[in-house]
C-alpha cells in the first residue's frame, strides 16, 4: 500500500510539472500584465459556472471543453503566485473554495441532465460522487490540521476533472460518475488508513 500511495503522489507530481511547463508561457504572459493569481482563480471559478450552464442548456461537448479549460487555469494561478511575491494564506483558501465551488456546480449540472432523462439512478451516482469527492478533501484537511501530510490517494481533484470532462466530451457522463464515486470512495479510505499509519508512528 506504501509503495503504490508513492508511486502514485510521484505520478502526480510529474505530470503536474509537465503542465506547468506547458503553461509556462500563459504564466509569464499574465505575470507581465500584472494579472494577480486570484484573479486568475476567479477567472478559472467563472468558466466552471459556464461550463455547467453550457451542460444545462444541453451542450455537454462545449460544457466539456470549458470546464476543462477552467480546471487548467488551477495550474496558472499557483504557478503566477511562485512566480511573484509568492503563494498567502487567502490565496491558499480562495483556491480551494472556488475548486470545490466548482466542482459542485458542474456535478449538480449533470444529475440535472440525468434528472431531466429520467435517470434516477444515475442522478443518485452525482450525490454519491459529491459525497466522496468531499470525504476526499475533508479526510486531507482533518490530517493537516493534526500536522500530517496526506496528499496519497487514486482520486485526488486532478484525476476528477480529467474523468469527468473525458465523460462530458465523450458522451460517457453515467461510467464518469460512477467511476470518481467509487475511486473516490476508496481514496477517502487510503487516506483514513494513512492518516492512522501515520499517528500510530508518532512517538508518546
Amino acid at each position: 500500500m506504501a509503495v503504490q500511495e508513492s508511486f502514485m503522489e510521484t505520478l502526480r507530481e510529474q505530470l503536474g510539472e509537465g503542465l506547468r511547463r506547458l503553461a509556462a508561457p500563459l504564466t509569464t504572459l499574465l505575470g507581465r500584465l500584472s494579472v494577480s493569481p486570484d484573479a486568475v482563480t476567479l477567472a478559472g471559478g467563472l468558466l466552471a459556472l459556464t461550463a455547467a450552464a453550457l451542460l444545462v442548456g444541453g451542450r455537454p461537448v462545449w460544457a466539456g471543453v470549458v470546464f476543462l479549460l477552467g480546471s487548467a487555469l488551477d495550474l496558472v494561478d499557483g504557478a503566477l503566485a511562485r512566480s511573484g511575491r509568492g503563494p498567502t494564506p487567502f490565496g491558499a483558501f480562495l483556491d480551494s473554495t472556488v475548486d470545490r465551488i466548482a466542482e459542485g456546480v458542474m456535478l449538480a449540472a449533470v444529475a440535472y441532465r440525468f434528472a431531466l432523462a429520467g435517470e434516477a439512478v444515475h442522478a443518485a451516482g452525482v450525490v454519491l460522487a459529491l459525497l466522496a469527492s468531499v470525504l476526499v478533501s475533508y479526510t486531507r484537511a482533518r490530517a493537516e490540521a493534526l500536522g500530517l501530510s496526506c496528499r496519497t490517494g487514486l482520486m485526488t481533484r486532478p484525476e476528477r476533472v480529467v474523468v469527468l470532462g473525458a465523460g462530458l466530451l465523450l458522451d460517457l457522463l453515467a461510467p464518469a460518475v460512477w467511476t470518481i464515486a467509487a475511486l473516490s470512495a476508496v481514496t477517502a479510505l487510503q487516506r483514513v488508513l494513512h492518516t492512522r499509519r501515520a499517528l500510530a508512528r508518532r512517538p508518546g
